[in-house]
């Protein structure tokens, strides 16, 4: 009987010490939520808006940020593709990053969505970019012990361009869906991507993109079912995503052919000799590459440079393309957030 009493007792305490256990658990997610949710900023709030103004040769402009929660160990400032899209596709990140727990900020880079649009091309230009961003990283108070840089494509360039130069000053790097070679990109599309085409069909845009006929709307009527619905995001481009459709409504077309130049097979424009293969190994910082198997840059390259950086980790989208944050999604999201948990620590 005594021994029974003591099980009771015992099973008693136990039921008792996790309740307490578990009572604690909610009490610290709610303490880490407000802390969060904590907006600190001084004076008027604005939703974590914060525009910036950056000086450039020809004068001073304002670019557009958003802070999304409160996070002294991880913040993460976003750079979008196109060249010259917006933020606005990132959106897919509020339904995963905040649950963590992890800061992102949205940035619209000048002539993109919210930000001045200066219509001057000659401030297209990627070592200008590279210095907007360092101002923009001052004037949000980011530092090497928070400050961590996705670029996606486009904004894998500037990103990769920007660690180079700045890295003193950055937690770590993420490089999403962009080579870190034009030639090399221009290669895959010509020898891997194009020859999985219709001969028919890749035919008739060669003969567009030949005339120099880009306005002509049998490009696009070709392009996004042979393309870009294999490629670039794998949904029917009727089911797209709206934070996508909005996003590249919005692009820039005097940035993107600047920068870009008007085929989507390869790069034609000021970044068509863009190369930094060699100096991968100057990369120090944690560095995490994303690649996806329907991609339209090389998986494969996308590997490789994992291997090249001092402290790579590749990031493997098996179902995704280019835009694999969105067709290949619990992939992308839970290797993204892996890696900001596993070096901010």
């Amino acid at each position: 009987m005594i021994t029974y009493k003591k099980t009771l007792l015992a099973a008693f305490c136990m039921l008792l010490l996790t309740a307490c256990k578990d009572e604690n658990s909610t009490e610290n997610k709610s303490e880490d939520l407000t802390a969060y949710l904590k907006d600190t900023t001084s004076g008027i709030k604005t939703g974590g808006v914060q525009v910036v103004q950056i000086n450039t040769p020809k004068g001073k402009f304002n670019v557009w940020t958003k802070r999304i929660g409160n996070n002294p160990k991880i913040k993460l400032l976003l750079l979008n593709g196109g060249p010259g899209a917006t933020h606005e596709y990132f959106e897919c990140i509020e339904s995963f990053l905040p649950a963590e727990g992890i800061e992102f900020i949205y940035y619209d880079q000048l002539g993109c969505g919210n930000s001045d649009n200066p219509n001057d091309p000659s401030l297209w230009d990627l070592p200008r970019f590279v210095e907007e961003v360092e101002q923009v990283r001052q004037a949000l108070k980011l530092d090497k012990d928070n400050f961590y840089l996705l670029g996606h494509s486009w904004g894998g360039i500037l990103a990769s361009q920007y660690a180079l130069k700045y890295q003193q000053n950055m937690k770590g790097l993420i490089i999403s869906n962009m080579m870190m070679s034009a030639i090399e990109y221009d290669k895959y599309a010509d020898e891997v991507l194009a020859k999985q085409m219709d001969p028919k069909v890749l035919a008739k845009i060669r003969e567009i993109e030949k005339n120099k006929d880009f306005e002509n709307p049998q490009y696009m009527e070709l392009l996004v079912p042979n393309f870009y619905s294999k490629h670039i995001l794998r949904l029917d481009a009727s089911k797209w995503p709206e934070p996508v459709n909005r996003s590249f409504a919005k692009i820039n077309q005097s940035l993107y052919v600047t920068m870009q130049g008007p085929s989507e097979f390869g790069l034609s424009g000021k970044l068509e000799k863009w190369d930094i293969t060699k100096e991968l190994p100057k990369i120090t910082v944690p560095t995490l590459s994303i690649g996806a198997k329907y991609d339209t840059m090389d998986p494969e390259h996308m590997k490789w440079i994992a291997t090249q950086v001092r402290n790579g980790t590749y990031l493997y989208c098996e179902n995704g393309s280019h835009m694999s944050m969105y067709d290949d999604q619990q992939t992308y999201m839970t290797g993204l957030i892996k890696f900001l948990k596993e070096t901010s620590k």
